[in-house]
Formats: structure tokens, sequence, C-alpha cells
């Protein structure tokens, strides 16, 4: 609330009671085509009255409405400023010259353009004024319903109570201002819900009471449900970077090099063969060319003797990239499966 907003209030306050209905009247609301609607209505009781003793209102409604409290006895009437979406509150302190009685009842204005909804206050401003339940009176509950939901700011909490028909049903939460009327949509029916504001300190177990109000008689019942919804919340999809599935199997042979022990031995042999082939100046050349030969021969047969599968595993990962994963031996994965990278191999993902 700024500068300009505070000083206004404070004026308001001052002015006349015969001023303050055509000052309110003045205000333009951005609701200006919505009826106004009171749905709680509220003051903290206070123990006795005096001189600078304050009244702390509540009320819930329609946003965007000028909301005016009249207290009889006052020389002033408050407004109550717009906290939240919907949820007007103000504190009236009480001035010398007012005369304000211990049963006095205020009433509430809601105006959103040319409407106006009003509303009397049904209980006093001193605790001891409230009267009490005459034994065997009017009013029953016979049953106090929630539907629970997530207590969070903009979650609505939706009450029924069930009980004597034409009362005025209310409830009252524990960790939140005020209190919310419930409307009567069949006889003995009541429903309602209240609009969890940022400000609320509201938790699973917190204490609901309603009231039932006929008259001089009244009744009251407390909720012996939990206002979190029990509904399973659904489970996040999970992404995992290094995880995916198999997609190939390779099989790579390998060669490994010959020695010079291979070439050795199969240039003996080849000299050999060579020698015993040849004639003359022939058989020199055939034993060299045998022994080239052999040489080479011999190389290749150990290349073949040292030759080597390995196994390449291609996976697809769950991010769209491939991974390369060598193996010396068969990892014994197949196409299909769940694998996760580990270390720079793979493992089983359950």
């Amino acid at each position: 609330m700024n500068f300009y907003q505070k000083l206004f209030i404070a004026l308001f306050a001052l002015l006349p009671m015969s001023l303050v209905s055509g000052t309110a009247a003045a205000q333009q609301s951005v609701y200006a085509n919505a009826a106004p609607r009171i749905g709680g209505f509220d003051v903290k009781q206070v123990r006795k009255l005096g001189t600078g003793t304050e009244l702390n209102f509540t009320l819930y409604g329609t946003p965007g409405g000028i909301a005016i409290i009249s207290i009889p006895g006052a020389t002033s009437r408050l407004l109550l400023e717009e906290r939240e979406v919907g949820f007007y509150e103000g504190i009236y302190t009480i001035k010398t010259a007012d005369r304000i009685a211990n049963n006095s009842q205020a009433t509430a204005n809601l105006r959103i353009g040319n409407q106006v909804a009003t509303m009397l206050l049904d209980e006093y401003l001193v605790v001891s004024a409230t009267k009490p339940s005459a034994a065997g009176g009017k009013t029953r509950i016979d049953r106090f319903e929630v539907a629970p939901n997530q207590l969070v700011p903009g979650s609505d909490l939706g009450f029924t109570v069930y009980g004597t028909p034409g009362a005025r049903a209310s409830i009252r939460i524990d960790g939140v201002k005020g209190r919310t009327f419930l409307d009567e949509t069949q006889a003995g029916v009541y429903e309602g819900y209240y609009t969890i504001k940022s400000g609320d300190r509201i938790v699973t177990d917190s204490k609901v009471t309603a009231n039932l109000r006929l008259g001089d008689s009244r009744t009251n019942a407390v909720l012996g449900k939990p206002l979190l919804s029990t509904a399973p919340k659904r489970r996040a999809a999970r992404y995992c970077a290094n995880c995916g599935v198999v997609e190939a199997v390779n099989v790579i042979e390998v060669k490994g090099d010959g020695s010079y022990l291979g070439m050795i031995a199969g240039g003996l042999a080849g000299a050999l063969l060579g020698h015993q082939v040849g004639g003359g100046s022939g058989k020199q050349i055939a034993t060299v060319a045998g022994a080239a030969g052999g040489a080479y021969a011999g190389n290749e047969v150990e290349k073949r003797m040292k030759t080597a599968k390995h196994y390449e595993v291609i996976t697809r990962l769950e991010s769209g990239g491939t991974q390369a994963t060598p193996f010396e031996t068969d990892p014994g994965f197949r196409v299909g499966d769940k694998v996760k990278v580990e270390n720079n191999t793979l493992v089983r993902n359950p």
C-alpha cells in the first residue's frame, strides 16, 4: 500500500458517518459489472471495550469492491483494505467519543459500481456478550464433510454441512483469519468453499469447526478428516542421460601381427623345399625363393593363429545419441536389452 492509499484510508476514518456513504459510492471498481457477494464476515472478539481497543475485521467476497464496516455507537465507519484477491481486512480503533456497547453488532457493505451487498455480523464484539446455547436447542449438525485438495494458494477447499434447515452455517479453519459462510443449497444442506490465500497457515490436520445458528440456538461440529488430498500423485517421467537400449551387437575379428620367429621357421622350411627341387644354379635360386616364400607364409600362418574375436555393443541412449562400447569377450547383451553406461562400460538397467 503506497503513501496516498494510506492517507486516503486515514482521512476516510475521520469523516462523519453521513459523508462516508457518498465517498464510497464515488469509487469505481474494475468489477463494475459483477454482482457483489459477501462470503464471510468476522471480527476478532475482545475481552472488553474501551478507548484504544482495536477491533479486527475480516471479509471474504467479490474482488475489486469497496468494503465498509458500520458499528453502532461508532463516530465513523471503517474502510477495509483488499489485501489479497477477495480478502478484505481492517482495524477499527475505539475513540473517546465512541459509544459502542458490548452487544453491538457490526454491518458490512460491499459495493461494486452501483450494487451493494450487505451482511449483519451474527456475533457480538465482546466475548462475554455471546449468549450460550440453551440445552436441547433447535439446531443440530448431522454430518460435516470436506472435499480434500492440495494445500497451496489458489486451491479450493469445499465444505458441506448437513443439519437443521433454515439456519446460518459458517466454518472456521485454524491458520485462517476470519470465517466463511456456507449457502443452504437444499433444505438442511449447506455448501461452500474456501480459496487458500498466500498468508494462510493451513496444514493437513488443521482444525476446522462448523457452526450452525438458528436464532439464539447454535451448535458446533469439528471436521474429522484431513484437508490434504489423498489422491496419488503422478510420478514425473524419469530421465536418465546415460541410460539406453542395446541397438546392435557386432563381432569384430582382429588379426595379430606375425613375429620374426614365424618368419625364421617359415624361411627354413621354404629353403629346404627349394633346395630339394632345384639343380645347379637353379637349385640355388629355388632355395632363395623358397626361403623368401616360406618366410612370408610362416608370418601369415602366425597372424591367423593369433586372430581374436572382439565385441562391440551399440547403445541407443535416451538423449537420442548412440555409444559404442568395446568388449574383449562376449558381454552377453542382446538387442533390446536395457542398459546403463557406468565407468565406460555397460551394466544392465532393471
